[in-house]
């Protein structure tokens, strides 16, 4: 798994990051299409997944947490679950992020696809982002 920032939000971020935007909370979501991450997205890229109890999840600018460790910076926030009711099968790709704007900040495919059909199905996932400087 591997995150992916496309153009759209490399410009969003900079912008935020200069000050010539005000940040908002970022918006969690789960995509259904079976798609691998590039630089030309945006968020109708993705399809949202939808049904079996699915909800985004709204990640509170305030609630990350940053640590430095040997020239790796990384930002994270508390693990996300979702669970599930009967409905399926939905197959789940993975998950990308949204500003309160609306732009895709980044996204990232799952290692396998997760198929949500029972109920008690679940995802758990740890929203991270890592900067490490080059070598």
């Amino acid at each position: 798994m591997t995150i992916k920032v496309p153009a759209v939000g490399e410009s969003a971020m900079l912008k935020d990051a200069l000050g010539k935007t005000t940040p908002g909370a970022l918006t969690l979501k789960l995509f259904t299409n079976n798609i691998t991450p590039g630089d030309a997205d945006t968020a109708a890229t993705y399809t949202e997944m939808t049904g079996q109890g699915y909800a985004s999840k709204t990640l509170a600018m305030a609630s990350w947490t940053e640590a430095q460790n040997g020239g790796v910076s990384e930002a994270s926030y508390a693990q996300q679950t979702w669970t599930f009711t009967a409905g399926g099968p939905t197959s789940i790709y993975g998950y990308y992020v949204v500003g309160a704007d609306g732009i895709l900040r980044w996204a990232e495919r799952f290692a396998s696809t997760f198929v949500a059909q029972y109920t008690n199905d679940s995802i758990l996932l740890t929203p991270k982002f890592t900067f490490a400087s080059a070598a």
